[in-house]
């Protein structure tokens, strides 16, 4: 069976500084994979390489069998790949429903209409009801997303995230800022939402990574220095040396 997502000798320079060195990494479908690695190391760079933001300095990439290196990004959503953002990137005057309603319009291909009302389209409202309340938004289904808590327009974007219905998931630092009780409800609606899917996440929390990822890629320098199972991963002596020895102190 093809990988879900393949990268092969992707590299990626800004004049002469390589941020990506020869990244080889082949993620299975129905995957949960984390990217981890010092900050630095170019774990942002390669999702916006995977997402089509930047362009790739040479090397490939492939969704689902199908070459995507240097499609736009609205082209390798098309294809079944969406991602989100370290920084929560959401319209804020809109209701969360309105949030949802965005995203799920262009998936069930719905275009531009100047002679068609969205609030009659059944089945886009209850597409967008039904995500509302996966990610347990469902008493804020009216309420300006502007006024969410930052746990809520988290959970927000995530939404919005699978909304398309893509079947590869990108997610930058689901977690960042989250208390404990707030990351592990943010971990819970994670596992839901990625249920039949592949999903690819850069987090920092090990607690996360390790509770959630079936595998793991560590990044350093721009190069994956080791993949392998969460219990592999924690007994590799170059990953305890390269980063998770001085996270854990």
């Amino acid at each position: 069976m093809p990988a879900a997502l393949e990268l092969r000798d992707v590299r990626k320079s800004f004049g002469k500084t390589a941020i990506i060195n020869g990244v080889n990494l082949a993620i299975e479908k129905g995957e949960r994979h984390a990217v981890i690695g010092p900050n630095g190391a170019g774990k942002s760079t390669l999702f916006n390489l995977i997402s089509g933001r930047f362009p790739v300095t040479s090397g490939t990439i492939s969704l689902n069998d199908r070459e995507i290196t240097g499609l736009p990004p609205q082209d390798i959503s098309r294809r079944g790949l969406a991602r989100s953002f370290q920084i929560t990137n959401i319209f804020p005057k809109l209701s969360v429903f309105e949030n949802i309603r965005c995203a799920v319009l262009w998936a069930t291909g719905y275009r531009y209409s100047f002679w068609q009302r969205v609030g009659g389209l059944r089945d886009v409202t209850e597409r967008c009801d039904e995500l509302v309340q996966q990610i347990n938004l469902g008493k804020r289904r009216d309420t300006p997303a502007g006024v969410l808590s930052y746990a809520e327009q988290r959970a927000l974007e995530i939404g919005v995230t699978i909304a398309g219905g893509a079947d590869v998931i990108l997610l930058d630092e689901p977690t960042a800022g989250m208390s404990n009780t707030e990351t592990a409800d943010a971990v819970a609606l994670i596992r839901s939402v990625t249920v039949g899917k592949t999903l690819v996440m850069v987090e920092h929390d090990m607690s996360v990574v390790f509770g959630l990822a079936d595998r793991i890629s560590v990044l350093v320098y721009g190069q994956v220095i080791a993949t392998g199972t969460p219990q592999e991963i924690r007994g590799n002596k170059a990953v305890q040396e390269a980063y998770l020895g001085t996270e854990q102190h």
